[in-house]
């Protein structure tokens, strides 16, 4: 039995995809190009970071290559909860890599899911169907 909201369950996804994605550019954004405001920009590794949250949240928020997109954030997002945040505690509430482990595991259901409505990918597909 689906939840009450079961029937928007496509179009409920096509938001996180785009949510996720847009706020994933955002943290590219800022480490390349010091927008918005805040951090950055950086160099060195957090340079090539930034890359794959720029391009692969572009292209996870307008559904193109989404899973391959995706997968590889979610790699990202994993790296960098083990180099970053999990040194300073066992729990991510202890470590402050809430983000991070949020992140890795949003990918990996994009990955596995795909770019469904609201998608380049389904433009190509001629259907609003969640194939990726």
């Amino acid at each position: 039995m689906d939840g009450f909201l079961g029937r928007y369950s496509t179009y409920i996804y096509a938001v996180f995809r785009i949510v996720f994605g847009f706020m994933f550019m955002l943290h590219g954004s800022q480490k390349l190009l010091g927008w918005p405001p805040g951090k950055g920009p950086y160099a060195g590794i957090l340079l090539g970071a930034g890359v794959i949250e720029l391009v692969g949240g572009f292209l996870i928020l307008i559904g193109f290559f989404s899973s391959i997109a995706a997968f590889i954030a979610s790699g990202q997002m994993a790296v960098a909860y083990f180099m970053a945040y999990q040194p300073g505690g066992a729990l991510p509430i202890m470590n402050g890599g809430e983000a991070a482990v949020l992140y890795c595991f949003a990918f990996l259901y994009i990955a596995s899911r795909g770019s469904g409505v609201w998608s380049i990918d389904s433009i190509f597909r001629g259907s609003g169907s969640s194939g990726g």
